[in-house]
């Protein structure tokens, strides 16, 4: 079993602790939801970035809201580089699967998108690809 990376990144609307950790919860989330057979208990580890504006509140807490338990989670602030985006938060999930690293999954909400549109597209794809093996059926 290899340890594949799995890139995500969100903004949020307002550095508010709230805001922060409904941004990461959804995050995580369409993570997981993305890559249907992770299981929490095959996530390695989870680092969460946010850029400096941000200061409200450790997004890792939101993988312990959605009762992530038992994994490492650290969290540390993005390199301040001129134009980037703000209100951004970043996370880089390590996960121990089988998968080959051209089947991850990787997802970018919001103005996030614009971060890395060639995995957006990939994601997209894959998703509409699902919806028409299942007929459609949720």
């Amino acid at each position: 079993m290899s340890t594949r990376g799995v890139r995500g990144a969100t903004v949020a609307i307002a550095n508010e602790a709230d805001a922060i950790l409904a941004a990461t919860r959804e995050l995580l989330l369409a993570i997981r939801d993305a890559n249907p057979s992770m299981q929490t208990e095959d996530v390695a580890s989870i680092l969460f970035t946010v850029t400096g504006e941000l200061d409200a509140v450790y997004p890792a807490q939101a993988a312990h809201q959605l009762k992530w338990s038992g994994i490492p989670l650290i969290c540390a602030r993005e390199i301040p580089v001129p134009g980037g985006l703000p209100n951004c938060i970043r996370v880089m999930l390590h996960w121990n699967t089988d998968l080959p690293q051209g089947e991850i999954r990787h997802i970018y909400l919001k103005e996030a998108a614009k971060l890395r549109p060639d995995w957006v597209q990939q994601a997209q794809m894959a998703a509409a690809h699902a919806e028409a093996n299942s007929g459609g059926l949720s």
